[in-house]
């Protein structure tokens, strides 16, 4: 089924408090709702899939609290506190039926979330996520790399990888130096899953859909198959030519996935 195309809204941002929080959010575009959470890789990334998203549902993109220059909150110790905290805002904001899509870590988080509350969910779509463990198919570890190389290996595309490390400018190395701190908090020790997670994702009873570069060095493609053996509706979709981080590097091909996904799950 093709997607249905609806007048898209300006995207705007605005602010909303969860419990103590104030949580800076994307909005764009009208339809169906869709929220976005990104990845380790911070919240820019994912601002082409929105832009194109848009044109087809209505995309709440927030900022993850600990990220975008803010400090993590006292309360935030593992990634199912981050999945909890999107349950209070699903609450906050009255969403139902929500298409929900993550990148990375923000796969992990949507994930834990739907293990939680499936009922909420009209779809999921999950880009290469962290949270299981595969040992037969271990990757790289960016937590002992330096901060170009690690940026570099989630590239496949050698000008992606030059065009990303470019914006490793000195102006935004005190937001990344913070965000690698809340990333280090939520993904250190195990390192990037959560051992309890695979005995739990049977109760995402919903169509879900799981993007993965062929390249991927931080979670190879063998963890695709390992998903979508423990997720009950899963579908697997491999990009080609393609590193960790699909939504960057084949912007067009993913937003156009995750229109289609969406739209056949209503």
């Amino acid at each position: 089924m093709e997607p249905t195309h609806t007048k898209a809204a300006e995207p705007s941002f605005d602010t909303i408090t969860i419990g103590s929080h104030r949580a800076p959010v994307l909005r764009a575009g009208s339809g169906p709702t869709a929220l976005l959470l990104h990845g380790e890789e911070g919240f820019d990334a994912l601002r082409p899939v929105i832009a194109r998203l848009a044109a087809t549902h209505s995309v709440i993109a927030p900022i993850h609290p600990g990220f975008g220059g803010d400090p993590a909150p006292d309360w935030l110790d593992r990634v199912s506190d981050v999945a909890m905290y999107y349950l209070d805002f699903l609450d906050a904001l009255d969403l139902r039926e929500v298409h929900l899509a993550g990148a990375s870590m923000g796969g992990w988080i949507a994930a834990e979330l739907a293990t939680r509350s499936p009922d909420r969910l009209a779809s999921l779509a999950l880009i290469a996520p962290a949270g299981i463990h595969l040992p037969e198919a271990a990757g790289i570890d960016p937590f002992l790399m330096v901060e170009t190389l690690a940026l570099r290996a989630m590239y496949h595309s050698p000008e992606a990888a030059d065009a990303a490390a470019a914006r490793l400018t000195p102006e935004s190395e005190d937001i990344r130096l913070q965000e690698r701190v809340t990333i280090a908090r939520l993904g250190w020790s195990p390192r990037l899953h959560d051992p309890a997670l695979r005995k739990w994702l049977h109760r995402i009873d919903i169509p879900t859909l799981l993007l993965w570069g062929e390249n991927d060095r931080l979670f190879p493609p063998a963890h695709a198959q390992a998903w979508a053996a423990l997720l009950p509706k899963a579908r697997v979709q491999m990009i080609a030519a393609c590193g960790h981080l699909p939504h960057v590097e084949h912007t067009e091909a993913v937003a156009a996935a995750l229109a289609t996904h969406m739209e056949a799950a209503r």
